[in-house]
């Protein structure tokens, strides 16, 4: 009875050594292959969505434009010669811009968004700020003129923050 339980023993403990290794070398083959199909779609993921977050840029830099304050001015005339009806007349106007690309923040980043925000607030403050010492539309657009001809726009600092970002995109 004795040689025949060593005698099993001899036989079941190769073969479940043998099953033991080939469990181990099959399970490490199978989660090497989920690894690389994982790898796999992300790349096909961001490769489809590298458009998207670059049409989001693009709209965003050219908020960045638009509401670029010598630009502003130039495109939205006044409708009357009150400094404050046309104060809120632009402001009315970036708000619009803005709103209007509001759903990009989605695709872009945190830090690119935070200075699109910082962009907006200080035009539509360096607008208020310009709008208290005018006394007219036409001497607020000529203040603001006066004013950026000597300082960078913050529209400027912005769209050079958009595009180091794009091109880290790429």
């Amino acid at each position: 009875m004795e040689d025949k339980l060593l005698e099993s023993i001899a036989y079941i403990l190769p073969a479940a050594v043998t099953g033991f290794v080939a469990y181990y070398m099959l399970n490490g083959f199978l989660r090497q292959q989920n690894s690389e199909k994982k790898l796999e779609l992300i790349a096909q993921k961001k490769k489809e969505s590298l458009p998207i977050k670059l049409q989001a840029y693009e709209r965003m830099l050219l908020f960045c434009e638009r509401i670029n304050p010598v630009k502003m001015l130039v495109r939205v005339q006044p409708i009357s010669d009150n400094t404050n009806d046309y104060l809120q007349l632009v402001i009315s106007s970036i708000e619009q811009e803005f709103e209007h690309n509001l759903v990009q923040q989605i695709y872009i980043s945190d830090d690119a968004w935070t200075a699109i925000l910082a962009t907006k607030r200080a035009v539509i403050n360096k607008l208020k700020q310009v709008a208290e010492t005018s006394s007219s539309a036409n001497n607020l657009r000529e203040n603001v003129l006066i004013d950026y001809s000597k300082n960078l726009p913050p529209t400027d600092t912005a769209i050079r923050f958009i595009k180091n970002e794009v091109k880290k995109l790429l």
